[in-house]
């Protein structure tokens, strides 16, 4: 287990974290929330990937998590924000039985935190302070998505794989933006995105 992001965490969330692992471990046979191959590592590819999202979000009210699948990063952040209460969590998923999975895990966990059942291009304006996502599409959709869903002051936080330098070129053609890439602590290929002030180029 890496420390780097379980300092400053009481012991309860710890054991939130945990229970959270072992819960997608349990429920992963049957709807396949995280690749089998990545079962063994769930800790360092999966939960402490998305705590280091929650860590970079300074300000704001409503957290909104898009494609939020398997539960990375969302519940993650519903788990780290029981302590602190800084915001109003909601995921927005549109498989059913993944919904299910998200409801069980905040009815067992104990969190505050709401799950919408609908297609992210569907949903009414989220009005969201932070917008976050995680292996649920390229640069560019993902900025389609926080057009119609991020307040104008609002951030985008978007982990993304070795490949982000590519998506962010490629996003630039269309759309204007401020970015941050900060370089992801469980993956040094890899970088954290936080972008601000989207407009289309």
């Amino acid at each position: 287990m890496s420390e780097f992001d379980v300092k400053n965490v009481s012991r309860e969330t710890l054991q939130k974290l945990v229970a959270f692992a072992e819960l997608v471990r349990k429920w992963n046979p049957k709807i396949n929330l995280v690749s089998k191959s990545s079962l063994d590592d769930l800790w360092d590819r999966h939960i402490l990937d998305s705590v280091q999202v929650f860590r970079l979000a300074e300000e704001g009210d409503n957290w909104v998590d898009i494609g939020s699948g398997g539960g990375f990063p969302g519940i993650v952040i519903a788990i780290l924000n029981q302590e602190e209460q800084r915001f109003r969590v909601r995921l927005v998923e549109s498989d059913q039985r993944k919904c299910a999975f998200l409801r069980t895990a905040i009815r067992e966990l104990g969190l505050t935190a709401t799950v919408d059942n609908e297609r992210i291009e569907n949903a009414q304006n989220l009005d969201a302070d932070v917008l976050s996502a995680r292996a649920l599409s390229d640069l560019s959709q993902l900025l389609i998505y926080a057009e119609m869903h991020l307040k104008p002051s609002g951030v985008a936080i978007f982990p993304k794989g070795q490949n982000w330098q590519q998506e962010v070129e490629e996003a630039q053609r269309l759309w204007s933006y401020r970015f941050k890439a900060i370089e992801s602590k469980t993956n040094s290929a890899a970088a954290v995105l936080m972008i601000k002030d989207i407009t289309r180029a």
